[in-house]
C-alpha cells in the first residue's frame, strides 16, 4: 500500500510498512519505479509508516492510561469466537477486558521488552462489543512479532495494526483526506474513533471510492501474486500482467 498527498505543489509519498513479514524492498522500489514512469515524482519526499512507530506506541500507551485498550490473551481463534458473527450474533467480552490501567500498562511495556511469545498477548481498543460493525467489536491495535523489519531491523517485536497505525500517520503529516477503496468503508468508524480518541484534531478524514476494473482481466493481487510466486508468469513485470510494470514492458 502507498499513499500519496499532493499539497503546495510538493508531491508526498508514503508506503505503509506496518507488516514486518510482508513487506519486501522489492515492492518499495516498484512502486516507486511505476509512480515515476506516470510521471509523479515524489519531491515532498517519501515517507515510511514504520518512521511513527515510536509516536504509535505513545498513541496506545494514551488510551491505556485513559481506559480505552486493554491488553487481551485470547488466542487467534478464541478472539475470532469471543467477536461474534456479522449475521445479529454479538460478540461477548474477553476475560481480560476490564483489567486495571497499571497492570495493561505494565503488560504492553512487557510486550514492548520481549517478555511475551509471539501471538501470546494483543493490546485490544475497548469499544463496543455488541456493534453491529464487527471492526468496532474491540479489534486488536498491536501484536507481538519477532520479524526482521526492512527498515526498523529488530528494533521492534511489537507492531500496530494498520487500522490503528494509518490515521495516526495521516495526522502527522497534516493529510486532509484519505481516499480508499470501497472495501475499506465498514473500517471508516475505527479510523474516526482513533483521531476521536486520540485528540488528532478535525482532520483527517476518510472517504471512499469505487475502483475501476478492467474487463476479463484478472485485478486482484492477491490472484496476481499467486501467478507470481508459482511462476506461472515471468514476474510482475511479465508483459502479460496488468501491472504498470508489465504494461512498461509490453511496450508502452
Amino acid at each position: 500500500w502507498s499513499i500519496a498527498n499532493a499539497y503546495g505543489g510538493k508531491f508526498n509519498l508514503r508506503f505503509d510498512d506496518t507488516n514486518p513479514v510482508r513487506e519486501d524492498v522489492e515492492y518499495v522500489n516498484s512502486i516507486q519505479q511505476d509512480l515515476e514512469w506516470l510521471g509523479a515524482i515524489p519531491n515532498g519526499g517519501i515517507f515510511y509508516g514504520s518512521d511513527y512507530f515510536q509516536q504509535c506506541y505513545e498513541c496506545a500507551e494514551k488510551l491505556i492510561r485513559e481506559g480505552k485498550a486493554y491488553v487481551c490473551e485470547l488466542s487467534r481463534e478464541e478472539m475470532r469466537e469471543y467477536r461474534g458473527t456479522d449475521a445479529g450474533v454479538p460478540g461477548k467480552p474477553s476475560p481480560w477486558r476490564d483489567r486495571p490501567v497499571e497492570e495493561n500498562l505494565d503488560l504492553f511495556r512487557r510486550m514492548r521488552a520481549g517478555e511475551f511469545a509471539d501471538g501470546s498477548r494483543t493490546l485490544r481498543a475497548k469499544i463496543d462489543m455488541a456493534s453491529p460493525n464487527m471492526n468496532l467489536r474491540d479489534p486488536a491495535i498491536y501484536r507481538i512479532v519477532r520479524a526482521h523489519h526492512h527498515r526498523q531491523g529488530d528494533a521492534w517485536c511489537i507492531y500496530p495494526l494498520y487500522d490503528f497505525a494509518h490515521p495516526i500517520q495521516d495526522a502527522i503529516e497534516g493529510i486532509t483526506h484519505s481516499m480508499c477503496s470501497l472495501e475499506f468503508e465498514n473500517h471508516r468508524p475505527l479510523y474516526e474513533w482513533v483521531i476521536d480518541n486520540l485528540h488528532l484534531g478535525p482532520f483527517p478524514i476518510q472517504r471512499e471510492f469505487a475502483r475501476l476494473n478492467v474487463s476479463n482481466t484478472v485485478m486482484s493481487k492477491r490472484y496476481l501474486r499467486e501467478l507470481v510466486e508459482k511462476n506461472i508468469v515471468d514476474g510482475w513485470d511479465d508483459p502479460r500482467m496488468p501491472t504498470l510494470c508489465g504494461l512498461r514492458r509490453r511496450g508502452y
